[in-house]
């Protein structure tokens, strides 16, 4: 089994580039088999959530033309079927895209119930009120979400709470409804935008994405177009928060700062140098770095997704911090393995009380999702001697080349799968 070994304790220093943003491209690769024309996708992370869509989407006829690793051409005219049930697909949370992109072009999807990372509920009820007031019917059978209209229709949609999966869904399926489409309430994270901008490029007619009210007027049908997919933020953050946690000096690049904003607000208050550019931001971490609060919101609040990073951010931080976790009730499971390594956190409830220490150590802990595992490689790079994290797939869903952009900006990280291979990167780095 595959695990990554790190030595710890070198400040992270250089300059690393951003991939496009996993959550955007998953929603933009189900938007592109919407039309029977031929859609370009570039700037597309190769990680292992949106490489299983796009198998998929070909297992149902689509045809699928890898460029390169980064760019995709897909046609959806050849598309023979609205049943999607395949064992990789299973385990990412966003194959259920394609039940907003299925039924808006087809009237009927049958998707698997989506898997992903076990941090929480993440129910469906808010896409199944959407559908339903499209139209739809949705039911439940043998693991499978089937969604079945005659015709969708506009209709007025108020989500009961924020959520970025029902409002991607929602808009890919209203895109091509009869009539006009108002979604309250909406989620206005960046890649709301970014699927809508998709959408729009292909002949939609979508206004308000990023905002908490986006009014949808249908269309009858789509055309193909070439679209970017945007800078990965979480990417982005997870090397700002390892260029603190590390008192280094990261430039990363290819970001959008005005998505970082809640990330480097958070920076400046433990004592940070941060530096925006146009389309990168200089981290230089301080020495003695202060204590602080965090409570994580949907955009533009702090992210779940950074939750567990800047935990790590804390643990090496003068006095007492807290983070409140508003989102998903499971993400405070990766604490028993940073307490391994000499982190000093106490969860009560949805709060985690982090008691900074002079330095961490390294272990043998665990990846339980894709975001804390992320953050045991940033603790890792910070511990005193070597530290080795099982269970890694998690994290290769979501950052494209971890471990090598890391060692071009100093880590001395390596995948390895034998004792063996352990042995020889111990000597390798003594």
């Amino acid at each position: 089994m595959e695990k990554y070994m790190i030595k710890g304790g070198t400040p992270l220093t250089g300059e690393v580039e951003i991939s496009g943003a996993k959550n955007a491209a998953l929603g933009i690769v189900a938007a592109a088999i919407m039309t029977d024309e031929t859609v370009t996708i570039e700037n597309l992370p190769d990680v292992r959530d949106i490489n299983v869509l796009i198998d998929t989407i070909a297992e149902i006829g689509a045809t699928v033309e890898r460029v390169n690793r980064h760019c995709v051409r897909i046609n959806g005219s050849t598309i023979h079927s609205v049943h999607v049930d395949n064992e990789q697909v299973k385990k990412i949370r966003g194959s259920y895209y394609l039940l907003g992109a299925l039924l808006g072009k087809f009237n009927k999807a049958e998707v698997t119930l989506p898997g992903g990372c076990n941090i929480g509920s993440r129910p469906i009820d808010q896409h199944d009120k959407g559908f339903t007031m499209l139209g739809a019917s949705v039911k439940i059978e043998y693991g499978m979400i089937v969604a079945e209209a005659e015709r969708l229709s506009g209709a007025h949609i108020f989500f009961d709470v924020v959520t970025v999966g029902a409002t991607i869904n929602v808009m890919l399926a209203a895109s091509l409804a009869e009539g006009n489409t108002i979604i309250e309430n909406a989620a206005k994270e960046p890649h709301i935008v970014d699927v809508a901008n998709m959408l729009n490029s292909m002949g939609a007619n979508i206004k308000g994405a990023g905002t908490d009210v986006i009014r949808i007027k249908g269309v009858s049908k789509l055309h193909g177009t070439e679209y970017s997919v945007i800078p990965d933020q979480i990417e982005a953050g997870t090397f700002m928060f390892a260029a603190a946690a590390t008192r280094g000096n990261i430039l990363v690049k290819n970001v959008i700062p005005k998505h970082l904003e809640a990330l480097t607000a958070k920076l400046y208050e433990v004592g940070c140098s941060v530096e925006e550019y146009d389309d990168a931001v200089r981290v230089i971490g301080n020495p003695i770095q202060k204590s602080s609060q965090v409570k994580t919101l949907p955009y533009p609040g702090f992210p779940t997704d950074m939750q567990p990073q800047i935990t790590v951010v804390f643990s090496l931080a003068k006095g007492t911090s807290t983070v409140t976790e508003s989102i998903f009730e499971n993400r405070f499971k990766y604490v028993d393995e940073l307490t391994k390594m000499g982190a000093k956190i106490r969860v009560e409830g949805n709060i985690a009380v982090i008691e900074g220490v002079d330095g961490l150590t390294g272990a043998n802990v665990n990846a339980l999702d894709l975001r804390a595992g992320a953050a045991l490689v940033v603790a890792g790079l910070c511990a005193e001697g070597y530290t080795t994290i099982d269970d890694i797939h998690y994290i290769q869903r979501g950052y494209e080349n971890f471990d090598q952009k890391l060692r071009s900006i100093g880590a001395q990280i390596e995948i390895v799968d034998s004792e063996k291979e352990e042995q020889k990167f111990k000597f390798q780095v003594i």
